[in-house]
């Protein structure tokens, strides 16, 4: 999931998406709306916080 999503913000980043649609693209529950998954290298998570 973060890599797909890490992928659309790149796409958001190179004007290929516009930043108001990522609510629609991930509502949509259509994975083909949003741009393509990021390799893995490099992506690894840093923390959590709950409240």
């Amino acid at each position: 999931m973060v890599r797909a999503m890490v992928g659309t913000l790149v796409y958001v980043s190179l004007g290929k998406i516009e930043p108001a649609d990522i609510g629609n693209i991930l509502n949509s529950g259509n994975r083909t709306l949003g741009g393509p998954t990021a390799p893995p290298q490099g992506l690894y998570m840093t923390g959590a916080e709950y409240r």
